[in-house]
């Protein structure tokens, strides 16, 4: 990879990190709270962006994502933002191999869910409370903030008049 290329790939691996950050810290108006689960809109938007970037930059800012809500919120919560981690990795690689960003976030969405559903059992969530509401909440918050992310990428793949999977790329339109 050229010496330019890996800049940018830094520069927005930064942004979208900070913004993972800022999103817990500084939003906290978007939560949402049901039982035990809780839900910041938007908080999955920079992983999202990041899969169509590679799997170090999902990785990079799944690991900010955690950062955020462990600042900010309980343990359990920023453990659940720990698996951005997980989550990001296996996007960006369905993204990188199969150039689909809609198929991404269908097939991370089940992962998602049952790795936050699974990441509570130690701090004493019950059957239901990590199945239904823990893992069905996160699935379906996934899909809310993945429909965010696919607005937020094609509006940027228009204006810069590139493909979603080039518009963070510096090549020239």
């Amino acid at each position: 990879m050229e010496s330019r290329e890996r800049v940018r790939k830094m520069v927005f691996a930064a942004v979208l990190t900070a913004i993972a950050i800022i999103i817990p810290t500084q939003f906290g108006f978007l939560k949402i709270v049901i039982g035990p689960f809780t839900a910041t809109i938007a908080s999955h938007v920079p992983m999202f962006l990041a899969m169509l970037i590679s799997p170090s930059v999902a990785i990079f800012v799944g690991v900010g994502s955690a950062l955020g809500f462990f600042i900010t919120t309980p343990l359990v919560v920023a453990a659940r933002a720990s698996m951005h981690i997980i989550v990001g990795y296996i996007g960006a690689k369905i993204v990188t191999k199969d150039k689909n960003f809609k198929k991404a976030i269908a097939i991370t969405a089940p992962i998602h869910g049952i790795l936050e559903g699974l990441i509570v059992i130690p701090f004493g969530f019950s059957v239901y409370q990590f199945i239904v509401v823990v893992a069905v909440g996160t699935i379906l918050h996934h899909f809310v903030d993945g429909t965010i992310s696919y607005a937020l990428a094609k509006a940027l793949s228009k204006a810069r008049r590139k493909d979603i999977y080039e518009v963070f790329s510096s090549e020239a339109a």
